[in-house]
């Protein structure tokens, strides 16, 4: 069966680094554009950072300079390498996967799981 799970989140201080992973089993990741989310209690999924097949990066406004998203093929695995952490990074950081059709590994209005959550204390 095809999944993603999420590893590496923690409590960590302000200023503080934590790198992420997203490890994708029963399936070849590198295939697939790779996108990491966060979601905190009362609000909408709110996409963080971007891999494309091709490892073309995209990232929200709000990491730019601060998060940083990367591939491991051979572990087949994303990761999402965050520094300089801030209080408003704090959620549950989940993962989804596209592959070139459009189709997902994770249903785009579904429930995802645990994800892993990220605590920055100020």
């Amino acid at each position: 069966q095809e999944r993603l799970v999420e590893s590496g989140g923690g409590l960590v201080q302000s200023g503080g680094s934590l790198r992420l992973s997203c490890a994708g089993k029963g399936f070849t990741l590198h295939t697939y554009a790779v996108i990491w989310y966060r979601q905190t209690p009362g609000k909408e999924r709110e996409l963080v950072a971007e891999i494309s097949r091709t490892d073309d990066k995209a990232y929200a406004d709000s990491v730019k300079g601060r998060f940083t998203i990367s591939r491991d093929n051979a572990e087949n695995t994303v990761y999402l390498q965050m520094n300089s952490l801030k209080p408003e990074d704090t959620a549950v950081y989940y993962c989804n996967a596209r592959n070139v059709f459009g189709n997902h590994i994770r249903i785009p209005t579904g429930s995802w799981g645990q994800g892993t959550q990220v605590t920055v204390s100020s």
